[in-house]
């Protein structure tokens, strides 16, 4: 008997696996189509350094937070969210306009 086995005889014959929603969206607010977001390099009061701004969220302090978390981590970069912004450290517009888009939001390029 190997282990699938096994573990299928422990388990109950009625047992369904709990599946992921749909929606693998962590702004739960508004949709992400109704999302106008910008996507903007930034230099200002940051001493020369540039940062990639993603502004334009109608969500919670702690969904635009798991957002960013998203987008650090795809970019593999810091980052911070404050004041309904995202924060990522260098120029990474065109890779996170993507990744916004192919996650569903409407975002778009801003002057910067």
């Amino acid at each position: 008997m190997d282990w699938k086995d096994a573990l299928g005889a422990m388990l109950p014959e009625d047992f369904k696996p709990e599946t992921e929603p749909e929606d693998k969206s962590p702004l739960k607010g508004l949709p992400q189509k109704k999302q106008d977001l910008r996507v903007m390099r930034d230099k200002k009061r940051r001493a020369g350094k540039t940062v990639t701004l993603v502004t334009g969220f109608d969500a919670s302090d702690a969904e635009i937070e798991a957002l960013a978390k998203i987008l650090k981590t795809k970019c593999g970069v810091g980052g911070t969210a404050k004041d309904g912004e995202v924060m990522v450290q260098g120029d990474f517009r065109d890779k996170i306009l993507g990744i916004l888009k192919e996650m569903g939001y409407k975002a778009k390029p801003s002057g910067g």
